[in-house]
């Protein structure tokens, strides 16, 4: 098959959803399958490194997004629809389609292409937490006519599904996320690096991820002044600086990738995730392959993820005073955070990258093997001229 595969987002992004897309892209490429990627452009100056790989990634124009100008907004232009012809498109997957993904939604559907659009980033969420002039509910409509438009909606957690279908989102499938058990292992625990981080034997209660606001990573405030406890801190984002006054007695230490996080991961006692929006939460796959217990909200994706007494402990979200308490807990009992550890990792193992591209191929083979097309939805007049001013523009 030949895939299309327009994302808001793609390395050099670190997040999940850039993450995933060249997973997905990989698996594609080992099972014999032609992948494109349509992108937006990273900020100016930036080596995208895309000349190296296997596929072709095409890049659109993009602007800083308001609030987040880490972050870029693709602008659609023809060339969208120019790329797709050109590649031989048969099936157009949508990875957390917003505005690029919206025209490709569109575009998908002109051209009589089935899609796929995986949700994976709670918009309407985020529009709150950046208090843009964007409303929840206008983030909603605009989401139910994107992945109404598309074949089929994958999402990340039954959370999550049931979300999606109370605000009217159609034609749901749960599809979750895999992860590499074999880097992510705890034999990579690290002596040297735990005397490193930790000097006086202290407690290493870890969190990894994007430091902004709806990440919440002040809740681990209290967490970090219990006596014999460390927090580190691994990733950066727009909230570095006032998340560093906060705590001022944790430890940063910026974006890491690779071994290193692998090494970070395992050499950590405890892992604490605290954001309340999380459509899956890939970090607590990884701390859970690494043999970490986890505190995590019980709120969105961790709801499938942590099984409470079993691998770990959810709280209430948002309540930094149920996670100092679940973290405090852990770090008293020593045998519990092996317990939770092991049954962690036995969780997570067969959950790996293969497993999850074949299901995902099986969502392609079966949108292109004769579901009658999907009638174009009407669309919100709140948006209805917004995708075309875009048309052709870099502003």
């Amino acid at each position: 098959m030949r895939i299309t595969i327009v994302t808001e987002s793609f390395p050099p992004d670190v997040n999940g959803v850039a993450h995933s897309v060249v997973r997905v892209a990989e698996h594609l490429l080992r099972r014999g399958h032609q992948p494109m990627v349509i992108a937006p452009q990273p900020p100016p100056g930036t080596r995208d490194g895309t000349a190296a790989l296997p596929y072709p990634v095409v890049r659109l124009p993009s602007v800083p997004m308001p609030g987040y100008p880490q972050f870029r907004l693709g602008l659609p232009n023809r060339e969208l629809a120019g790329a797709l012809r050109a590649h031989g498109t048969e099936v157009v997957h949508l990875a957390s389609p917003f505005v690029l993904g919206a025209r490709g939604a569109a575009v998908a559907r002109a051209m009589g292409l089935p899609a796929v659009a995986v949700y994976q980033t709670d918009i309407a969420a985020y529009a709150r937490a950046y208090r843009v002039r964007m409303t929840e509910a206008a983030a909603w409509r605009w989401l139910r006519w994107v992945h109404n438009s598309a074949a089929r909606t994958l999402a990340p957690s039954t959370p999550t599904m049931a979300a999606l279908r109370e605000h009217g989102i159609e034609r749901v499938w749960r599809w979750q996320r895999g992860v590499d058990s074999e880097r992510f292992d705890p034999a990579n625990r690290s002596p040297a690096l735990r005397r490193l981080l930790a000097p006086n034997g202290e407690l290493l209660v870890g969190y990894v991820g994007r430091l902004a606001v709806e990440k919440r990573v002040d809740l681990l405030a209290e967490a970090s002044v219990l006596p014999g406890v460390r927090v580190v801190v691994v990733g950066d984002g727009p909230a570095a600086v006032p998340l560093r006054r906060a705590l001022p007695d944790a430890l940063f230490l910026g974006p890491r990738h690779g071994r290193q996080l692998a090494r970070i991961y395992a050499s950590l006692d405890v892992f604490a995730h605290t954001g309340p929006y999380e459509t899956f939460g890939q970090t607590v796959q990884e701390a859970m392959a690494s043999g970490l217990p986890v505190v995590a909200p019980a709120a969105g994706g961790p709801l499938d993820l942590v099984e409470p007494g079993r691998t770990g402990t959810l709280v209430p979200p948002e309540d930094s005073t149920a996670l100092t308490a679940a973290v405090a807990r852990l770090a008293g009992d020593p045998a519990l955070r092996v317990a939770y550890g092991r049954a962690g990792r036995a969780a997570v193992r067969g959950r790996t990258w293969t497993a999850i591209g074949d299901e995902l191929v099986g969502h392609y083979t079966a949108v292109l093997a004769g579901n009658p097309p999907i009638a174009a939805p009407r669309q919100s007049r709140l948006f209805r001229a917004r995708p075309v001013a875009l048309e052709g523009s870099a502003a």
